[in-house]
Parts: structure tokens; C-alpha cells; sequence
């Protein structure tokens, strides 16, 4: 295998890892007030996420580097195409960052009530706009022989990527409920479990629309098994949890999620950013990598570091593994 058949399959591997555990916590802000009654239900879901919603970002952190890096011209030609989507997601990312720090700082129902709805809103828009962006990376956007964007913001918007959204957005919002349900005590546990059920009967039958039409785009025979096993996981997610094995319900979902963007890599391979209109434009993983001595050194610096990272957030993991409720949050 050479490097920038490494390097693709690491830079999927980033995000993968970015959507299954960002997903949770777009699930659980985004879910705020659906699921909490009061405040102190609503600060039991906040920090099921708050020792851990900061490292989750440094996936997509990595990941992003890695492509600017690994493949310049992609990284280049995605990020002045796609600019205004993932403006909005940078948006929503600070916004829900400084909502986490700042909604515990004034007493006020008023205060805490409008920081809840950033947290809201700065979870569904990057749930949404993922989704509308992988979607167009694999159905392709008009590109020139220059690899240059050449259409506008409407061409990003079609139906095939919009149905790419409501995808993710489904699958982070019951990967959500599932997570508040591994984590939490009580009342508040048993309704995360039951809206789990009912979001993720949407999510099956959004995440198998998805992934078929996705196969009529562009496919392959590993795709087809992939984009099968990941309903299928999906599915036995939603067993679980209805028969109250959080645990397993949650490797479900997890799993669904990590074989959903499998599948988007795998069938995009080996293009990088298809053109729909010249030919000449699309990117490849050949056509827009750095060169073989910068991939040979940014691999070694990977296997160095990733190991360490790996093993920090797993331990941080691990120190905030037990649940909570409202009897771990004080009264005023």
C-alpha cells in the first residue's frame, strides 16, 4: 500500500473517529430540551459530555490537518468550495464551546435559558452541514481543470446531500439519547432510552435511503457489504436498548456511524473530490498529494504521537465512566 492510499484511509479513520464521538454530544446538546425537565436534569446532560466534548474536537482538529498536509489540493479546493457550510460549522462550534463555559456563570433562569439554546443550535447545524458536506464530497460539485469550485451555494444544496443531513442528524440524535442513557441515573435515563427507540426507527430508515442511493452514485462490492452491516448494526443497536442493554445499544450505534462514513470512503476511492463538470478537475488521491518525502515524515511523526493520544483520551474516558443523576447536582 502506498502512502497516500495510507494516508486517505488514516485521514477516513480521523473522521470516522470525530463523528462517533462528536456525534454523541451533538446528540445530547441538541437534545437539551427534549429530554431535561428542569435545570438540574439539564446540567446532569451537560456534564455527561463536559469532561470530554473539547477532546472529541481535536479529532476533527487532526483530521483536518492531515488533509492539509497529506493532500493540499483537496484540502484547498474543499475548504474555498465548501467555505460558507463549514463557516457555519466553525460558528457553531465556537458558539457552543463558550455556551458550555459561560451558562453556569450567572444565576438567572433567563441567562442559563439562552446559553441552553446556543448549546441546542451549535449541535444540530454541524450535525446538519456534515452530512450536507460528505455527501457533495462523493456525489462531486462542478470543478474546472484548474480544480477550481465553479458553482454556487445552491449546487451544494440538492437533494442527494440534503437526504446526507437529515442522515447524520438522525444518527448523532439517537447516538445522543443512547449515550444520555449509558450515563445517566433515573427518570431522565428511561426517557433518553425510549426516545432513543422511537429516533432511531428514523434513523434506520434514513440511514438505509442514504446509503442506497449512495450505491446508484458511486460503489463498490466492499461498499455494498459496508453500507449493509451498518444498518444492520444500527438495527441491533435499537434491540438493545429496547431491552435496556445501553452498553450494547451503544456500540450499535457507534458502530453504524463508523461503518456509514466506511462506506462514503470507500466508495469515493480512489477520487478525493469528483468533478460534475470537467473531467479533468477531479481530484484524486494520486493528483492531489503532497509529496512522497512530506507523507514519509508525517507518518512517523503519526506513529510516534497517535499511540499517546489514543491512550490519553482513553484514560479520560475511563476516570468519567460512572453515571450521574440529579442527586450529584446540588439544589441552588
Amino acid at each position: 500500500m502506498d502512502l497516500t492510499t495510507v494516508w486517505f484511509v488514516l485521514i477516513a479513520v480521523l473522521f470516522t473517529g470525530y463523528f462517533i464521538l462528536e456525534g454523541f454530544d451533538f446528540g445530547v446538546g441538541a437534545l437539551l430540551p427534549v429530554l431535561a425537565r428542569d435545570d438540574r436534569e439539564r446540567r446532569v446532560m451537560i456534564n455527561t459530555i463536559g469532561p470530554v466534548w473539547d477532546g472529541n474536537e481535536v479529532w476533527l482538529i487532526t483530521a483536518g490537518g492531515a488533509m492539509f498536509a497529506a493532500f493540499p489540493e483537496w484540502y484547498a479546493t474543499l475548504f474555498s468550495g465548501f467555505y460558507l457550510p463549514l463557516l457555519l460549522i466553525l460558528l457553531a462550534l465556537i458558539v457552543r464551546g463558550v455556551a458550555f463555559e459561560y451558562r453556569h456563570k450567572r444565576p438567572e433562569a433567563t441567562w442559563k435559558r439562552r446559553w441552553d439554546t446556543a448549546i441546542t443550535l451549535g449541535s444540530l447545524i454541524p450535525a446538519l452541514l456534515w452530512g450536507v458536506a460528505f455527501a457533495n464530497i462523493l456525489r462531486g460539485v462542478p470543478l474546472d481543470a484548474d480544480h477550481e469550485y465553479t458553482g454556487g451555494l445552491l449546487d451544494l444544496l440538492n437533494p442527494y446531500a440534503l437526504l446526507g443531513g437529515l442522515t447524520t442528524t438522525a444518527l448523532f440524535l439517537t447516538h445522543g439519547a443512547v449515550f444520555t442513557a449509558l450515563k445517566t441515573t433515573g427518570d431522565i435515563r428511561h426517557r433518553a432510552r425510549t426516545l432513543a427507540t422511537r429516533l432511531g426507527t428514523l434513523a434506520a430508515a434514513l440511514t438505509t435511503t442514504f446509503l442506497t442511493w449512495t450505491l446508484t452514485i458511486r460503489g463498490n462490492t466492499t461498499a455494498v457489504i459496508l453500507a449493509t452491516t451498518a444498518t444492520a448494526a444500527l438495527l441491533a443497536g435499537l434491540t438493545a436498548a429496547h431491552h435496556r442493554r445501553e452498553g450494547w445499544a451503544f456500540t450499535g450505534t457507534a458502530t453504524a456511524i463508523a461503518l456509514t462514513v466506511a462506506t462514503l470512503f470507500t466508495a469515493l476511492f480512489p477520487n478525493v473530490l469528483p468533478s460534475t463538470g470537467d473531467p479533468a478537475g477531479t481530484l484524486t488521491a494520486t493528483n492531489a498529494a503532497s509529496t512522497p518525502y512530506t507523507l514519509e515524515i508525517m507518518t512517523w511523526v503519526a506513529a510516534v504521537f497517535t499511540p499517546v493520544v489514543l491512550a490519553y483520551q482513553g484514560w479520560t474516558y475511563w476516570v468519567f465512566r460512572k453515571r450521574i443523576g440529579v442527586t450529584h447536582i446540588p439544589t441552588h
